[in-house]
């Protein structure tokens, strides 16, 4: 006989044997349990789950019993602070109220304004068109007046000239006179030179050489300041400058004469030297 066919006729023959053979039951219980536990184990063991399965759902129930008891706590804080919320709402709603009300009394009141200032301006700009109109009228009576006051000025100067020509008033007078109104009206110094010719360059013999100079900016500019230039006068003034370029090393960027009396052939010689000349200090416009 094969394996095979053992193993078929065991199958076969097997359950009739065991449970009408009970040395064989007890044989096959005792080689099944090292392998496989017996009812009652099995019992006990299915017993202990369920029992820890319990366990664990009443551990589960208890933590969400808690959990629900603090989240009816939390809910009970919440309606509290929502019935609160309320409150202060209402309370704001009504602020809000009395708010819109003041607003709307204080356009009210603004509405008024702007209406006042609108007049105010309407009349701060006539006003302003009437002081203007004043400032015009002002500035032109001052305008004039400055103009009288210069040509009164300019006049005592013209008179002061004949005055030192006649030896009435002495022409050092005169010339502080001519370099202040310089000094006044373009913020320079006028600086009156006084140097000592040994050589006779400018009137054929030693003597002093008295001239003015304005430095402005780096600029020289050679003065003459008299009360009448003659035609004599004028190159001696040519000489003079020639002198202090010489002496100083530098080169003047403009001769000015100022005199209100210059002789006509005086003047054809200043413009042959390029010499400017001018009847008063006013008379000069830049420096």
């Amino acid at each position: 006989m094969s394996v095979n066919d053992l193993r078929d006729l065991i199958k076969k023959e097997l359950p009739l044997l065991v449970r009408n053979d009970k040395e064989l039951q007890d044989l096959i219980l005792r080689l099944s349990r090292e392998a496989f536990a017996d009812r009652k184990q099995t019992d006990d063991r299915f017993d202990r789950v369920l029992e820890e399965l319990r366990l664990d759902r009443e551990e589960q129930r208890r933590k969400w019993d808690e959990q629900n008891h603090k989240w009816d706590e939390q809910n009970h804080k919440w309606d509290e602070e929502n019935r609160k919320w309320d409150e202060e709402n209402r309370k704001w709603e009504e602020e809000n109220r009395k708010w819109e009300e003041e607003n709307r009394k204080w356009d009210e009141q603004n509405r008024k304004w702007e209406e006042d200032n609108r007049k105010w301006d309407e009349q701060n700009r006539k006003w302003d068109e009437q002081n203007r109109k004043w400032d015009e009228s002002r500035e032109e009576f001052n305008r004039v007046h400055e103009e009288i006051m210069a040509q009164a000025k300019k006049f005592d100067r013209s008179i002061g000239a004949l005055g030192s020509r006649w030896g009435i008033q002495s022409e050092a007078a005169f010339r502080n006179a001519l370099a202040g109104i310089l000094e006044e009206n373009f913020g320079v110094e006028v600086l009156n030179v006084n140097e000592y010719d040994d050589q006779g360059e400018v009137f054929g013999r030693p003597d002093q050489v008295e001239l003015d100079v304005i430095i402005k900016n780096g600029l020289l500019l050679v003065c003459e300041l008299k009360s009448s230039m003659s035609k004599s006068d004028m190159v001696i003034f040519e000489r003079k400058a020639r002198f202090y370029e010489k002496r100083h090393q530098q080169k003047a960027n403009r001769l000015i004469v100022i005199a209100p009396m210059i002789d006509a052939k005086a003047h054809k010689v200043a413009k042959q030297l390029g010499i400017e000349t001018y009847s008063d200090s006013v008379d000069v416009e830049t420096l």
